[in-house]
């Protein structure tokens, strides 16, 4: 809609391609501007269906709901609960004060191994953040009718995540001004990143 206002025609193979290619490029230039999150992360997995076959999407977030890093794994098990906190500490270098997760027992097994000097609160409802940071991408699910493969689905997800908290910054912390101000911030961070060149 955006580029046929403007008079471009391109395909939505040309678009996936720009993806492609340039997507997580732009993703991990984001991630080294973001600041520091939080010390307490909240974790959480969903079931995602792929081709039929179920996989589950795991997910981390900081106290303020910034994502930290997701991963899609074909099991729910203490096994993948320690490979996602290795991949996180690999991603973040640094440990956090405390883990919030729910009562799911291989998140216990994953601490005592992996985090073992992090405090650990289970708990139904002490991990909100991190279920209603799946909501944008369960909507973009939706939209493209499904992934096609985990490789697809670990692709788009961890793109989508950087790139879409980019621009949404947690508007319930701040006055109007300072989200105004945020938001300005962020663009102008894109067009640093992604050698956008403004019109004089």
């Amino acid at each position: 809609m955006i580029l046929a206002e403007r008079g471009i025609g391109v395909t939505h193979e040309s678009i996936r391609q720009w993806c492609l290619r340039f997507g997580a490029d732009f993703a991990r230039r984001l991630c080294r501007r973001r600041p520091r999150p939080g010390d307490t992360w909240h974790l959480d997995e969903v079931f995602l269906r792929i081709n039929g076959v179920l996989h589950y999407l795991w997910r981390a977030v900081d106290q303020d709901g910034v994502v930290l890093d997701i991963l899609v794994q074909t099991r729910r098990n203490a096994t993948a609960a320690k490979r996602f906190s290795k991949c996180l500490l690999a991603g973040l270098r640094y440990k956090p004060k405390r883990i919030v997760t729910d009562g799911l027992r291989s998140y216990g097994a994953a601490q005592r191994e992996v985090l073992p000097d992090v405090r650990h609160r289970t708990g139904r409802c002490l991990t909100n953040r991190a279920e209603n940071s799946h909501r944008p991408t369960r909507r973009r699910e939706r939209q493209i009718q499904r992934f096609k493969s985990p490789d697809q689905a670990q692709r788009f997800f961890s793109l989508h995540a950087m790139i879409y908290g980019h621009f949404r910054p947690r508007r319930h912390l701040m006055t109007a001004a300072r989200y105004r101000s945020a938001r300005a911030g962020a663009f102008r961070v894109w067009r640093q990143e992604t050698c956008v060149q403004t019109a004089a």
